[in-house]
């Protein structure tokens, strides 16, 4: 049968939840989500703050000299 069964799985959940208790696991649970959020809030920043620090684009204009002028 191995690990993979519906029932060993219940069994580990009871166990952890005891061992743990529901309120624990749910700060764990709230402070995952918070990090991955910031993280993700990390990555969409750096990427918006590259595109303001690009090099500004210069328009040069040449001007064709003429001779006896």
């Amino acid at each position: 049968m191995g690990i993979s069964s519906g029932w060993h799985w219940l069994v580990i959940l009871i166990v952890v939840v005891l061992i743990f208790g529901t309120k624990k696991l749910r700060n764990v649970g709230k402070d995952l989500g918070g990090a991955i959020h910031d993280f993700k809030k990390g990555l969409n920043e750096g990427s918006e703050g590259e595109s303001e620090t690009a090099a500004p684009k210069q328009i040069v204009e040449h001007k064709e000299e003429k001779p006896g002028e």
